[in-house]
């Protein structure tokens, strides 16, 4: 076919799916319509105050790309079919004409107008525009707004009454400031501010509603703002209310028809079940007190504060008024406080893909017990037994033919509450937090088998605090964490430690003697936000109580190289940072969009010293994989330009690519595709480093003046099946760069996994 004929059949198929064939005789189909603002002077929030006028504008016109409209073109492809393509195409993705006949102009023009009122303009005016051609029109609207009125003065209520009282001293906290410009949002969020501060003062049946805001807008461009409470208000809403009886059930369901006898215990009616808990373990996550003010947000930390004790089901809490009198003449309530219990016993067996970050994957068998309340006191018990069996996937050259093995036992037990000394600048039940402390203790045996290589049987016992302030934000201090490690290699890997030093020091010094503190602030669970912060940052040091312990007692080192000992085992001796900030912005406004730019940085450094030359094995750093730089093996990069031999790093880089410094950086954009379905494009960087110096692993140590220089790159796409509880994905990357420079190859390597990388 000639070029002009085919240009010529592809513009006549683009005007057709422009759909205004289907248009019908004497009607204009409507395009769209914009605001065009118009002020005395530039305002400083025209833009949101563009998208607030804009918002009330109705009909939606067609969809349209590139002037096709292809909705309208399926839909009037099914006209007057009853069955066939057409008909489905037009059931399933086309949509019917927007004509200007639907457009109600005068009624828009009319919420332009309150828009700019509520903002504000009280002297705007709104005129509009239809502009036709042929087949088409656009409506658009002119806002002349005048100029903004702002706030002269402030007057809360004046009268004498309690409530009154009680608004008066929200004042220094209130939102309507002198010199601003009225704005009807504002108004809203004060009385909400207000109402928010008289429930935590008592007035349990106050609402927003009963606050009267008065302006006086007469002045020229200056308002003053009266503050009311409403003559309508009744009078059970303007009184604070007091707590009189606290019942605690902690059996509840729904055909209850509670005959127990209650205890009276700290003044609480307690009906007991003490098969499960204790009436301690209650009271001290319940924040409600017989004879004390009713406020709203010890009611909300109480429902928190027991569901986090993850033994029940639902919390409720109903407020009733109190038949009981009062010598005082307050009001009073009675609190109902109902918990519906979780099976306290459960076990449960789980098969699973297990995928680690060294490479290893393969099917792993994991039963689980757990006691919800232990020790009747809400203490959570967790018993876990693992088995496994693990082929750790090769560097682009094939399969290992590694194959490990594990199995172990390991238990937890988490107090709902922080076990420590009473202290006299704290009180351990955290009181203003909404979020129950824990304590956990644990233990676990594991085995370790790398065929051919080595077997290894890891022994720890840990102790430490877990608390949050806020939602976003959790600590965690670990105050004892002790991991001991008998090693037994094979003569195959006897020959290899022999011939590198650091590497066998690494593998001897598995005594960790550790300490850590971590903080993680995670913007992650305030949903409605588009942009979301996380940050996580922890510090561990390792062997330096014992070794001052050791040096003060006189113990020598025997012999002189090998360091301290503790009951005649060589411990390590380190400080480690690690810190991980990662950024979440979502393209779209729509909360329920998956279309996000998402970015992580990592950073860690380990520094050996005293006891140490090098990091224990255990707590080196690896890169690369399916959940790194995606491009390269697992523990296929480093440190730093060292390269094995190509006859050895198949074989190698499970031990020997590991290093005592981590940076590494990742991008990624998300985009919805289809339901359950999303596709992503993303670009990695990043490489490890020797803190010293190892004549096997030459070019391995880390320089400050040449580290940028050594990133590994790779980029790729991927896909993502998201159900919600459970996500499984496929990434192909290709490596750009090495960090001795080209890549040998540029084979792209495909990883399947589970979950998002980040």
């Amino acid at each position: 076919m000639k070029p002009f004929p085919l240009l010529f059949a592809v513009l006549l198929a683009l005007s057709a799916c422009s759909g205004l064939k289907y248009v019908p005789e004497g009607q204009k189909l409507y395009t769209g319509s914009k605001v065009i603002i118009k002020s005395p002077e530039k305002l400083p929030n025209q833009s949101a105050l563009q998208t607030e006028l804009e918002s009330v504008i109705t009909p939606k016109p067609n969809g349209s790309i590139l002037g096709m409209r292809p909705k309208l073109y399926f839909w009037g492809r099914g006209q007057g079919k009853k069955k066939g393509l057409g008909k489905f195409l037009a059931d399933k993705f086309g949509e019917p004409p927007v004509l200007l006949k639907d457009v109600k102009i005068k009624a828009t023009s009319g919420l332009i107008t309150n828009r700019l009122y509520n903002n504000g303009f009280f002297k705007g005016v709104v005129t509009n525009e239809v502009k036709t051609q042929e087949k088409t029109a656009q409506v658009n609207y002119t806002a002349t707004t005048g100029e903004v009125y702002t706030i002269q003065e402030i007057h809360f209520p004046d009268r004498d009454t309690l409530v009154d009282k009680d608004i008066r001293a929200t004042q220094p906290r209130t939102l309507l400031k002198v010199g601003d410009a009225y704005n009807l949002n504002t108004f809203t969020n004060e009385r909400v501010r207000i109402d928010n501060e008289l429930k935590n003062a008592g007035y349990f049946y106050f609402n927003p509603d009963y606050i009267l805001f008065q302006v006086d807008s007469t002045l020229h461009n200056k308002i003053n703002v009266y503050l009311r409470v409403k003559a309508s208000a009744p009078t059970k809403a303007t009184r604070p209310y007091w707590l009189d009886r606290v019942k605690l059930n902690t059996n509840y369901v729904l055909t209850d028809t509670t005959t127990r006898q209650p205890i009276i215990y700290k003044k609480y009616e307690y009906y007991p079940d003490e098969d499960v808990f204790k009436a301690k373990a209650i009271t001290n996550a319940t924040f409600l007190y017989p004879d004390s003010l009713f406020r709203r947000k010890r009611r909300d930390q109480t429902i928190s504060r027991l569901m986090s004790l993850n033994t029940f089901k639902f919390v409720e809490i109903r407020f009733l008024p109190s038949t009981a009198g009062d010598s005082a003449g307050r009001a009073r309530l009675d609190a109902d406080v109902r918990m519906t219990q979780l099976k306290k016993k459960s076990l449960r067996a789980d098969l699973q893909l297990v995928s680690k970050s060294n490479g290893f994957t393969g099917p792993g068998l994991t039963v689980s017990f757990r006691n919800r309340s232990a020790l009747r006191g809400g203490e959570q018990l967790l018993v876990n037994g693992v088995v496994s069996t693990e082929t750790q996937t090769g560097n682009g050259n094939g399969a290992l033919g590694l194959t490990s093995y594990e199995y172990g036992i390991n238990a937890q037990l988490l107090f709902p509450r922080l076990v420590v000394p009473n202290l006299p600048l704290l009180d351990v039940r955290l009181p203003n937090s909404d979020f129950q402390p824990r304590t956990t203790l644990g233990a676990g045996i594991r085995t370790v088998t790398r065929a051919n290589y080595f077997s290894q049987n890891f022994f720890n016992l840990n102790y430490g605090y877990t608390f949050k302030t806020k939602i976003t934000n959790e600590q965690e201090v670990r105050p004892i964490d002790i991991t001991y490690v008998q090693f037994a290699p094979t003569d195959t890997f006897n020959r290899i430690l022999a011939e590198r030093r650091y590497l066998r020091t690494a593998f001897e010094q598995q005594f960790i003697l550790a300490s850590s503190y971590r903080y993680t602030y995670n913007q992650q669970v305030l949903e409605q936000r588009r942009q979301q912060i996380y940050f996580s940052g922890q510090v561990e040091g390792s062997g330096n109580l014992a070794s001052l312990i050791a040096g003060s007692t006189g113990q020598t080192r025997n012999p002189p190289e090998r360091g301290y000992t503790v009951g005649g085992q060589q411990f390590s001796q380190y400080l480690k940072f690690d810190l991980e900030l990662r950024e979440y912005y979502r393209i779209s406004p729509n909360p329920a969009s998956g279309n996000r730019i998402v970015g992580r940085l990592q950073a860690g450094v380990g520094m050996p010293y005293g006891n140490s030359v090098v990091l224990p094995y255990p707590r080196q750093y690896g890169i690369g994989g399916p959940n790194s730089i995606r491009a390269f093996a697992a523990r296929g990069i480093g440190p730093g330009t060292y390269k094995p031999a190509p006859g050895e790093q198949t074989l190698n880089q499970f031990y020997d690519q590991v290093g005592d410094i981590r940076l590494e950086g990742n991008l990624e954009y998300r985009q919805d595709l289809v339901p359950y379905l999303k596709g992503a494009v993303f670009v990695d960087a990043g490489n490890i480093w020797l803190a010293n110096e190892d004549p096997d692993r030459p070019g391995g140590k880390f320089n400050p003046s040449t580290f940028l220089k050594e990133l590994a790159v790779g980029a790729g796409v991927g896909l993502r099946v998201d159900v919600q509880f459970f996500v499984i994905r496929f990434d192909y990357a290709i490596p750009l760069q090495a960090p001795y420079g080209t890549p040998d190859s540029k084979t792209g390597r495909f990883n399947l996994a589970i979950g998002y990388p980040f």
